[in-house]
């Protein structure tokens, strides 16, 4: 393992960056009332000392320096010059900003926000949630970080492990890649767990692409990509602290150190602490509402910035403990308990050099990860109990080539990448254990023009059990009007399904499982297409934005629910599901202090189920979002109030929602809210969640006997603590200017 571990670390040092490339964006003017793209602004770089035009679009894009950071100054006459400091994870991004006429009065003040949104000059529809819209929530984990965002939905597995899952377009989280600023992230056996793992006091950024994405990221965007960003330890504040708790006994604790050794050398620590041992019974059903649990994790990245090479260095792990189920005080014999332990740790290293010619860069990412779950469901040995075992080592490494024009126009990627996989699952009688490796060879094509932008890929991947895969992907982007785009997409994934620990939640049952006696690949097609737009109204911003996706499974593991009370199966099907969803958003302002946002999402999935074409169970068909944010003058009050309705879901056959004649959940509303207080260096925030106190009726089937084979916790549409509140604190020491 020793020798594994060295070779590891020697090849990220021969390696190269990848991560060289241009910086684009847009410049408008404000003069009075109106605000007009401007042409020919001088965009220059004073550290590179490099400079270009906008065009008659407003749009520029300049290759930065090796070195960051820099600053970029636009100035033309007759406005007010601005700068921008570029870092190192402003390339490849979109910038938006205003020159002020210089016939404007001189109290103007011009602040460039993060960039919340749709990203405007990325070919794929890309959505971000920066780091001001994350704090508009507590976010304490990373699955609570995606509350102000319509296009994921967060829902409970279970009534027991208090586990969450994601949602995009109606399909389940393990159809949607995600990553750690470009390195593969909750993949395999960590995907259960790691959501409520990783701090997302932590994060700086998170970006949103829905539909296949690019082929250098990988095969199995089969929804999207979910790309998480941190702060760079050469750019970071040099400590964050930040505590937090609730009304349920839950705390939280989150540490960020940071030091910045020199111009090439910086490190950060990232701690994060999590616990809650209070008992909570509120629907006095005997089981407790929320699982006890305690969780730690920890992050240290280092980072080299030179004049011929980068690189960056990270290992990450996490211990989460956690126990549900009936009172541990409970006068039962054999009562139904849960507990779930996982422990992880990874290495991740990005390094490289920069190519001698303009826009060329070649760079390899690697990453060795061992993960380990295990627990149990049901009462002891005599009353039942279901044991769940995995295990999981993984070696990944990717090398892509980069080259695009000096003028931005033509950009080509190629590379290789390998996966070597040892996994071991057993649930209950279950047991899949496998070895497998897989390496896909790619490459893409962008073209870039005024108005028109394509990005094709094609990727041939070979597997060690499945043979040989191929994965043609496209993207369209075009400019209707300087403020209108149009994007379209189309394109294939694939992805090796680990179904037993994917869906251990349901053995928060009795019923029994019926399984497939041989592993397949899932595989998809996506086609989708989306319109943004933005105009001025009152001279303030409005946009609006509506997208519409198809996914086409090839082949899917099908969960049926619908064939029996008793048990529940699992099968690959081939040509026999679908996902459907449209999403319409409207973002907008009234004035400098308040904004808001207003979203609908329309889902159908559908599958063969008991032999017959209908709709999935468990997947809400319309979700409403509306949030609303106010800012004081002097920007130390902040107030934010959500709120989301969730619409209908179809229950498995035989199961009936209270108060309802049929099996379809009713509408509920969840409403939280935040109010933030921030003076010099300190934060403090107060919220509320579930405002309404809309709480799931009876969401345990037998809840009184446990033994009953028709005891059932998966049986979970709605919330089931009813009001929370939270407050917490944030002490925050900027890195001192040098």
């Amino acid at each position: 393992m020793k020798y594994f571990i060295a070779i590891f670390y020697l090849l990220g040092f021969s390696s190269f960056n990848f991560s060289y490339g241009q910086v684009r964006g847009y410049i408008r003017g404000v003069r009075l009332t109106d605000t007009i793209p401007l042409n020919g602004v001088k965009v220059k770089l004073l550290r590179s000392k490099k400079a270009v035009f906008t065009n008659a679009n407003g749009k520029f894009e300049i290759f930065p320096g090796r070195q960051s950071p820099d600053t970029l100054v636009a100035s033309l006459s007759g406005y007010i010059s601005d700068t921008l400091i570029i870092q190192q994870q402003d390339r490849f991004s979109a910038l938006s900003f205003v020159l002020f006429s210089d016939k404007l009065k001189p109290e103007v003040i011009v602040q460039r926000k993060a960039n919340n949104g749709m990203v405007k000059l990325s070919i794929v529809q890309l959505e971000r949630i920066g780091f001001s819209e994350l704090r508009r929530a507590a976010c304490c984990n990373l699955s609570e970080s995606f509350e102000t965002n319509a296009s994921i939905d967060v829902n409970l597995t279970d009534a027991v492990s208090g586990a969450k899952k994601i949602h995009l377009l109606g399909l389940d989280g393990i159809y949607t890649q995600f990553q750690l600023e470009n390195v593969p992230f909750l993949r395999g056996l960590e995907a259960s767990s790691g959501l409520q793992s990783f701090s997302g006091i932590w994060l700086d950024g998170i970006q949103i692409s829905k539909g296949t994405g690019s082929v250098v990221n990988g095969h199995e965007s089969m929804a999207g990509l979910i790309n998480l960003s941190l702060k760079s330890p050469l750019e970071s504040d040099r400590l964050l602290l930040n505590a937090y708790g609730n009304r349920f006994g839950r705390a939280e604790a989150n540490a960020m150190v940071s030091h910045k050794f020199n111009d090439q050398w910086g490190t950060s620590v990232l701690l994060n602490g999590s616990f809650n041992k209070t008992n909570i019974d509120e629907n006095h059903d005997g089981f407790l509402d929320l699982p006890l649990y305690q969780n730690i994790s920890a992050m240290n990245r280092w980072q080299y910035n030179g004049r011929r090479m980068e690189a960056q260095f990270a290992i990450y792990g996490y211990s989460d403990h956690r126990f549900g189920g009936q009172s541990p005080n409970s006068p039962l014999l054999f009562p139904f308990h849960m507990e779930f332990a996982n422990r992880h740790l990874e290495l991740t290293a990005k390094t490289g050099f920069f190519g001698k010619r303009e826009g060329e860069s070649l760079g390899i990412i690697q990453q060795l990860k061992s993960h380990n779950a295990q627990g149990y469901f049901g009462g002891n040995a005599l009353g039942g109990q279901r044991k769940i075992f995995g295990n999981e080592k993984r070696y990944v490494i990717s090398l892509i080539y980069e080259r695009s024009s000096e003028d931005g126009v033509h950009q080509v990627k190629s590379g290789i990448a390998s996966n070597f996989l040892a996994i071991d699952q057993t649930v209950d009688t279950h047991v899949l254990n496998r070895s497998e490796i897989s390496t896909g060879v790619f490459t893409e094509y962008a073209l870039k023009l005024n108005r028109l932008s394509c990005q094709t890929g094609v990727r041939w991947d070979y597997h060690s059990l499945f043979g040989a895969i191929f994965i043609p992907r496209m993207h369209l982007k075009y400019a209707l009007t300087p403020k209108t785009d149009l994007r379209a997409t189309c394109g294939k994934g694939w992805r090796s399904p680990n179904y037993l620990m994917e869906n251990n939640a349901l053995m928060a049952s009795n019923k029994y499982w019926i399984i497939p006696d041989k592993l397949l690949p899932e595989i998809s097609w996506n086609f989708g297409g989306s319109i943004a737009t933005e105009w001025q109204l009152f001279n303030r911003k409005l946009t609006y934005t509506t997208d519409l996706y198809y996914t086409w499974f090839e082949r899917q593991l099908i969960l049926d629910r619908d064939v029996s009370d008793q048990f529940i199966v699992l099968s690959f099907m081939d040509r026999s599901s679908s996902s459907l969803a449209f999403q319409s958003e409207f973002e907008g302002s009234f004035s400098k202090q308040f904004s808001f946002r207003g979203a609908y999402k329309y889902v159908l999935v559908t599958g063969v189920l008991n032999g017959v074409r209908q709709q999935q169970t468990m997947v809400p068909m319309h979700r409403i979002l509306v949030t609303a944010s106010w800012v004081s003058l002097n920007k130390r009050w902040q107030a934010d109030l959500t709120g989301n309705f969730v619409g209908p879901m179809r229950m498995p056959n035989g199961y009936q929602v209270s108060g309802n004649s049929d099996s379809y959940s009713p509408w509920y509303p969840y409403v939280f809210g935040q109010v933030a207080y921030q003076i010099n260096k300190i934060r403090v925030y107060l919220g509320v969640e579930n405002l309404l106190n809309f709480k799931q009726p009876n969401p345990i089937i037998f809840a009184n006997d446990p033994q009953n084979p028709g005891f059932d916790a998966t049986m979970v549409w709605g919330p089931i603590p009813g009001i929370n509140v939270y407050a917490g604190i944030t002490y925050n020491l900027k890195t001192k200017k040098r």
